[in-house]
């Protein structure tokens, strides 16, 4: 029976204090997620630092130009990450690229996991229509979704409210990593699509991502902890 994984977002500009927060970690999540708050401010020699030899989720969103893309890929190859992000609205073009650069830059046993990044959590219908698109996250994840895995892409960053749909229209073969999660009495902040990690997991996400509710815990470890038994639970 597949297991979903835990990720920790580490959403911090300062070194030590992402430092702190993986060492405390250890051996209770599956991966660390660092992204472009940590990476604009310490840079990209600090992210292969901080990973170490753990799992690292890259989450950067790559989203320009096809060649742009692909070179920003290429780039990233040294860092060692196991998941990298691209925004699946750059389109077929951009998605095929960023593949094929994948493909080139990183030896067969060590590709990340290309996932293309469908709706943030934090945007709702209302959201949608404020940039012209008149329909509801989960039709325009399961575009995405379609769009993203038939050009190349490994797997998809949906809300867990998605992830039934990407299921029916997609199958098993998209991995789904699943942002906006909140155990049961966590504050929801600035996502509007959100479960809890048990609900996410019997909906089938592959990994789970939770920032705030284990950072800002007074022990992030019993935190984790805490969401990994709620999983084996699921």
């Amino acid at each position: 029976m597949k297991r979903t994984r835990l990720i920790a977002a580490l959403d911090t500009q300062d070194l030590d204090q992402a430092r702190d927060w993986a060492e405390k970690l250890d051996g209770t999540v599956d991966a660390i997620k660092l992204g472009m708050e940590f990476t604009y401010a310490q840079g990209l020699s600090a992210v292969r630092s901080v990973a170490g030899e753990r799992t690292l989720f890259l989450d950067l969103k790559l989203h320009d130009i096809p060649n742009t893309v692909a070179k920003g890929l290429t780039s990233l190859a040294p860092i060692g990450a196991s998941l990298l992000t691209i925004h699946a609205s750059g389109g077929s073009a951009m998605i095929r690229a960023a593949r094929q650069a994948i493909d080139a830059a990183y030896p067969p046993l060590h590709r990340p996991i290309l996932l293309a990044v469908t709706v943030l959590t934090s945007i709702d219908e209302a959201g949608l229509r404020e940039i012209g698109v008149p329909t509801t996250p989960r039709e325009q994840v399961v575009r995405l979704g379609r769009l993203a895995m038939t050009a190349g892409a490994d797997g998809l960053v949906c809300s867990a409210e998605e992830i039934a749909p990407l299921r029916d229209a997609l199958g098993e073969a998209p991995v789904l990593v699943v942002p906006g999660i909140r155990p049961a009495g966590s504050d929801a902040n600035d996502q509007k699509r959100i479960m809890t990690p048990r609900q996410a997991a019997q909906a089938g996400a592959d990994w789970i991502v939770v920032g705030r509710p284990i950072t800002q815990a007074a022990d992030p470890a019993t935190a984790a902890a805490a969401i990994q038994a709620e999983l084996a639970a699921a």
